[in-house]
C-alpha cells in the first residue's frame, strides 16, 4: 500500500519482504539503508541519544543515515516508534523536494526524490502533510479512529497496518515546507512522557535536517541552473577566476534552423513554450547518452562526450545522441503536448547538429564580481562553424573527420568544406542514410 502524494509506503509488519515500499509514480527511489539496529546501540537514554545529537552526529554527511541512526537510538532509549518519514522542500523546477521513509518491520531507510506533479494529485490535497506545509499545525491522530480515516484516507491504511498513533510535526521555520511524521503500534500510542522526550530529541535534529537542507537546496539549485560539473565545482571552492580544465571531448553543438524568423512571430511567452520543448528533446538525447550539457546560447546547445580509452563509446554516443534528437523533434512536430499545439505557427522545429574532437578549456571567466563557468577553445568555434554549413550542405547531422575517427558505424563523405575563419577545409561526414543505425546506450 502507498500514499502517492508523501511518497511514504504503508507498511503491515506481517506482510513478507517483498511487499514493502513499493513507491508510484512521481516518486523515485535514491538510495537504501539497510543496517538495521546495528547503527545504534543496544540501550540508550534521552540524555545520551541528546549528546550524540549534539557531538556525533555533525560528522554524518548523508541525511539518509543520520535519519536511521536516530531512529534506532529512538527506539533503543524506549521510544516506541515502529514508523517515521522525514520531509523537506527544496529550490527546483521540477522537485516538490525529498522524503525520507523508515520502519523498523523490515529494518530499511529510503531516500526518495519527489516530483513537483504529485502535488497536484487528490491525495496530497487530503494528506497530513499538505495542512503541515500551509499551517505549520501539529496532527495528532489514533488511525484506528473512524473520524480520523474520514479526514485523511491515509488512516485507513495505518490502522491495517496497526498502527494506533500518528503523530505529524512541522520542522523549521521555513514556511512548514519540511515535516516529520512518527507512528506506533503500541496499544493506546505515544505516552505523555514518549511525547515530552519525542519533541526534546527533534529540536535537536532538527538543527541536522536544516544543515542539511542547506546543502540540498544549494546543490540541486546549482546543478539546475549550471549542470553538474559547474554546480559540483562551485560547491567543492573551486570558483577561482580563471580556473578551470582541458577536456578532450567530441564536441556536440546544436542550433535551431529559422529561429530568428519564429521568435518575430511569436509572443516572448510562446517562444519560451517552444525553446523549453525543443531544448528539452535535446538535453534528454544528450544526457541518456552519458554527455555533458554545458552551456545553452540562446537557441543553440553546447554538450560534449568525454573522450577515454575506447573513445568510439564517446563518438557512437554522440552520434546516437544526435539522431535521437532529431528523432525526437519529429515526433514533437507531428505530436506536440496540449501546451505547445495550441500556439500557431512554430512548426516545424528543426536543428542542425555538428559533433567535432577537439580539446575544449572549461573555464571560470569574467568580472570579479561577475562570474561564469563557460567554455572555450578553437575546437569550439571549428564545431560551431561546422553546424553552421547545415544551410548550405542540407544534412541536419554534419560529422568532422576528427570525430568519425570515434565512431564506429558507417558514415557517408560529403566532401571538404571552406569554413569562417579556419585556415584549411574541413573533410566533413555524415550518417550514411542507407546503413542502419542502431543507437548505443551509454552503459553499452
Amino acid at each position: 500500500m502507498t500514499d502517492p502524494a508523501t511518497s511514504e509506503a504503508i507498511v503491515d509488519p506481517t506482510a513478507p519482504r517483498d511487499a514493502v515500499r513499493v513507491y508510484p509514480p512521481g516518486v523515485t527511489i535514491l538510495q537504501r539503508s539497510q543496517r538495521g539496529r546495528s547503527c545504534a546501540p543496544a540501550t540508550s537514554t534521552i540524555e545520551e541519544l541528546q549528546r550524540w545529537l549534539l557531538l556525533e552526529a555533525s560528522g554524518e554527511h548523508e541525511l539518509l543515515l543520520t535519519f536511521e541512526a536516530l531512529m534506532w537510538r529512538m527506539n533503543a532509549a524506549g521510544l516506541p516508534i515502529d514508523r517515521a518519514t522525514l520531509h523537506i522542500g527544496t529550490l527546483h523546477p521540477q522537485l516538490l523536494g525529498f522524503a525520507w521513509n523508515w520502519r523498523s518491520s523490515d529494518g530499511l531507510c529510503d531516500e526518495v526524490q519527489v516530483q513537483q506533479s504529485t502535488a497536484d494529485t487528490d491525495a496530497f490535497k487530503l494528506n497530513p502533510l499538505r495542512r503541515i506545509f500551509e499551517q505549520g499545525t501539529v496532527i495528532q491522530r489514533n488511525p484506528q479512529d473512524p473520524a480520523a480515516q474520514a479526514e485523511f484516507p491515509i488512516m485507513r491504511d495505518l490502522a491495517a497496518g496497526g498502527y494506533t498513533e500518528y503523530l505529524a510535526l512541522p520542522l523549521g521555520g521555513e514556511g512548514f515546507r519540511h515535516a516529520v511524521t512518527l507512528s506506533t503500534l503500541r496499544k493506546g500510542g505515544f505516552s505523555d512522557e514518549h511525547l515530552a522526550e519525542i519533541k526534546r530529541v527533534l529540536v535537536l535534529f532538527t538543527l541536522h535536517v536544516e544543515r542539511h537542507i542547506a546543502v540540498r537546496i544549494s546543490t540541486n539549485a546549482l546543478g539546475a541552473y549550471l549542470g553538474p560539473v559547474a554546480a559540483t565545482k562551485v560547491l567543492s571552492g573551486d570558483i577561482k577566476r580563471g580556473s578551470g580544465e582541458p577536456i578532450h571531448a567530441i564536441i556536440w553543438v546544436a542550433d535551431m534552423r529559422g529561429f530568428t524568423d519564429l521568435s518575430d512571430r511569436l509572443s516572448g511567452w510562446d517562444t519560451i513554450t517552444v525553446l523549453n520543448a525543443y531544448f528539452e528533446v535535446l538535453v534528454e538525447s544528450v544526457l541518456v547518452q552519458g554527455g555533458e550539457v554545458l552551456k545553452f546560447i540562446g537557441d543553440g546547445l553546447l554538450a560534449v562526450f568525454p573522450l577515454g580509452d575506447d573513445g568510439c563509446a564517446a563518438g557512437n554516443a554522440a552520434l546516437a545522441a544526435a539522431k535521437a534528437a532529431q528523432a525526437g523533434l519529429a515526433r514533437l512536430n507531428s505530436d506536440p503536448p496540449p501546451g505547445l499545439a495550441a500556439i500557431e505557427g512554430w512548426r516545424p522545429l528543426r536543428a542542425g547538429i555538428a559533433l567535432h574532437e577537439g580539446e575544449v578549456f572549461f573555464g571560470n571567466i569574467g568580472a570579479p564580481n561577475r562570474l561564469d563557468f563557460t567554455v572555450i577553445g578553437p575546437a569550439v568555434n571549428e564545431a560551431s562553424r561546422v553546424e553552421a554549413l547545415q544551410k548550405t550542405i542540407g544534412r541536419n547531422i554534419l560529422i568532422t573527420a576528427a570525430a568519425a575517427r570515434h565512431i564506429s558505424v558507417p558514415l557517408e563523405a560529403l566532401g571538404e568544406f571552406p569554413l569562417r575563419g579556419v585556415a584549411a577545409p574541413m573533410a566533413i561526414l555524415a550518417p550514411d542514410e542507407r546503413a542502419t543505425f542502431r543507437p548505443q546506450t551509454a552503459a553499452s
